[in-house]
């Protein structure tokens, strides 16, 4: 069997709000929890565990999803309608812009703890 990701874990100071802010704007589910973790899981198969940080302070990590265009439109649609800003770049320089690498389309937000998200509908470089 290839290597593959089956899950990471992501650090919150409210799992709970941060898992759904994630899994709304991706239109994905939170799932059950699962002992201290708060899973919301992508199409294939990759688990974000969402857990509390409880007393030490979260530092912001980035997390990338490749999504067809037409969820591309759906979730940018998502990011827009909360009121979010977005970026075309990973250091947020281009503010309120889509960058259009390798042919594709792609955004950054900031999730509750300013984690990096990404959403992209082709892979940089291919």
């Amino acid at each position: 069997m290839p290597v593959q990701l089956n899950h990471t874990i992501v650090a919150a100071t409210d799992k709970e709000r941060s898992a759904r802010f994630l899994a709304g704007l991706l239109g994905l589910e939170v799932q059950p929890q699962y002992g201290p973790f708060l899973p919301v899981v992508t199409e294939n198969g990759v688990a974000l565990d969402y857990a509390d940080a409880g007393d030490r302070p979260v530092t912001p990590q980035h997390y990338a999803f490749l999504v067809s265009e037409d969820e591309f439109d759906a979730i940018f649609a998502r990011i827009k309608d909360a009121g979010l800003t977005y970026y075309a770049d990973p250091f947020h320089h281009r503010v309120n812009e889509i960058n259009h690498h390798d042919g594709g389309r792609g955004v950054y937000w900031e999730d509750p703890d300013r984690h990096n998200m990404e959403i992209i509908t082709r892979p940089y470089g291919g």
